[in-house]
Formats: C-alpha cells, sequence, structure tokens
C-alpha cells in the first residue's frame, strides 16, 4: 500500500511539473519568434519556384535611369540625398515630406517613430496624399511593396507619377519630373452628326475577306482583267 502511495505522489509530482513547463514555453518561444522575425524582417532570403519568376521578371525591368531620376527630383524638392530608394524612403518620413512640399497640409501628422507599424503609417499616408495630388490608383504601389521591398519598380514608377501629377498642382512652381499630363478634352457631337453615322456600313460588316459582303458574294469590281494582256495565238 505504502508503494502505491509513493507511486502516486511521485507521478502527481511530475504532472504538475511538465504542466508548469508547457504553460511557460510557448510565452518563451512566441518571444524569440518575434526577435528573429523582427530581426530578419527585411531579409526574405533566396527566392523559389513562382516567388523567384516574379523577382526575375521585376529585375528586368528595372531602369536605373529611372531611378536615378527619382533621386534626383526628391532631392531637389526636400534638400534630403536619396543614396538607397529602399532604405532611405522606407520610413516613409520623406516621402510625406515630399507631399507637404507639393501640397501643404496633404499629410496632417509625420511619425518620427522606429516601430514597423509607425513606419507603415506614413507610408499609408503618403499614399493616401498622392491620391489627393492626383495619382491614379492604378499607380500607387502598396505597403509592402515600398516596406518589404517588395515591388521597387512600382515605387519608382509611383514617384514618376506624383512628378507629372504636382503639375496640376497651382501652388507648387517646381521643380516637376516628367511630362505634363494632357488634360481632358471632351468632344460634344449634335444630333445630326449621330443620325449620320447611323447610315455608314463598316468594313467589319461589308467583310474584309476576298471582299466578301454580308450577302456572302464576292466583290470583284476592283480586279483588273489581265485579258487584253493575253497574245493569242
Amino acid at each position: 500500500d505504502w508503494t502505491c502511495f509513493f507511486f502516486g505522489l511521485f507521478g502527481g509530482f511530475f504532472f504538475c511539473f511538465r504542466l508548469r513547463n508547457a504553460r511557460h514555453r510557448p510565452q518563451a518561444k512566441s518571444k524569440n519568434h518575434h526577435q528573429l522575425a523582427k530581426a530578419t524582417m527585411a531579409n526574405h532570403g533566396p527566392s523559389y519556384g513562382l516567388d523567384a519568376e516574379l523577382a526575375q521578371k521585376q529585375a528586368s525591368k528595372f531602369d536605373p535611369r529611372l531611378e536615378q531620376e527619382a533621386k534626383e527630383w526628391i532631392r531637389a524638392v526636400t534638400g534630403t540625398a536619396i543614396n538607397d530608394m529602399h532604405e532611405d524612403l522606407k520610413s516613409g518620413i520623406v516621402l510625406c515630406e515630399l507631399a507637404n512640399k507639393i501640397l501643404p497640409g496633404s499629410v496632417k501628422k509625420i511619425n518620427r517613430g522606429r516601430m514597423p507599424f509607425v513606419l507603415m503609417e506614413n507610408i499609408n499616408s503618403f499614399l493616401v496624399a498622392a491620391k489627393q495630388i492626383g495619382v491614379a490608383d492604378t499607380d500607387l504601389f502598396m505597403t509592402v511593396d515600398l516596406f518589404e521591398a517588395k515591388n521597387m519598380n512600382q515605387v519608382i514608377d509611383t514617384i514618376h507619377a506624383l512628378g507629372r501629377s504636382s503639375r496640376n498642382v497651382p501652388s507648387f512652381a517646381g521643380p516637376h519630373l516628367g511630362p505634363k499630363i494632357a488634360d481632358r478634352r471632351e468632344v460634344e457631337f449634335t444630333e445630326e452628326q449621330l443620325r449620320a453615322g447611323d447610315g455608314i456600313i463598316s468594313k467589319q460588316t461589308a467583310g474584309s475577306h476576298g471582299n466578301a459582303t454580308s450577302a456572302g458574294q464576292f466583290d470583284r469590281s476592283r480586279e483588273i482583267s489581265k485579258l487584253k494582256d493575253v497574245v493569242w495565238q
């Protein structure tokens, strides 16, 4: 009986010891995982499969001339020299300052902290300001494109689109980047002009293969007869 009692007591202590370790182990693992993720956030490592193909495709589209033009324009407007597009812009601070130079007050608050969510908030504020200045949604990059360097080509394209749109801000004297965006021009037709177009048969309706008409017949009126060139023996 005493033997069973001691075995039972030892088993209880062992079970409590394992339960206590199990409760604390996930917390330590989560902390280590957080530190590792923080240390390697911008280091994606090698890419394989589809990611490698996308990375190769982006690399083939990279234009160093466009990148250099974007760097020089940012420096001319803000006074901040850009050496590395990703490292110098991923905080969003320079981009927010750029937007405020073009349209004062377009970014209400620029965060100076270093936490990732704070930096991504700056980038998002810049994107909202860029849209307000006139950059189309299709020309805007996504936050991760810059913060994690997922697509730096799109970041450069957005900066060029902002440079073009800056010409449409009357209070901004420049410098600008790229050509002026064409103004919208609407053409209005009279009712008579619209009715006149209804009587015109398009070439697609008349047929384009072998001069075939809509009735399935071939129009040979344009063929040149070569009978006159035949020498009869």
